[in-house]
């Protein structure tokens, strides 16, 4: 399947059947905006020690804002924190990619989430795709305060 039909199954199926819409109870909770189109998440993270429970989100956006939270919450349930934080960190090195194809590892690491390499070539794109997992870090962070 080429890149861009992946993305575009991604994002459909996320944007219909997303995982973890709703808030349930959690350890901490942000609320963010994106500025730029008025897109709003607010994400809540649960812990069980030093592994990620649960995160759940309601918000509003555009289909590649609600696919992506979508992606997060599937990628990072059941992960422990180091592991979640590399995967983090992996989804936010392919957003700045600029839509260069990714290494193995990378594609190995974000599995399906590595179909929205398609958005990094999109700057304003970027943004919604980005929107959830900047909100997931701060969720982390006032988790583990």
């Amino acid at each position: 399947m080429k890149p861009e039909s992946m993305y575009q199954a991604l994002v459909l199926d996320h944007y219909k059947r997303p995982r973890g819409r709703g808030l349930r109870d959690g350890d901490a909770e942000v609320h963010h905006v994106n500025r730029r189109c008025g897109e709003e998440i607010k994400l809540r993270v649960k812990l069980d020690g030093q592994t990620i429970s649960d995160v759940s989100y309601e918000g509003h956006g555009c289909s590649i804002n609600q696919a992506s939270a979508s992606v997060l919450n599937l990628l990072m349930v059941g992960r422990d924190l180091d592991e979640a934080m590399k995967l983090h960190e992996a989804f936010l090195e392919l957003m700045r990619s600029k839509g260069r194809e990714p290494d193995d590892a990378t594609t190995e690491m974000l599995a399906e989430a590595v179909a929205f390499a398609s958005v990094a070539k999109y700057p304003a794109r970027v943004e919604c795709a980005l929107l959830s997992w900047v909100a997931w870090k701060a969720a982390i962070e006032q988790a583990l305060r």
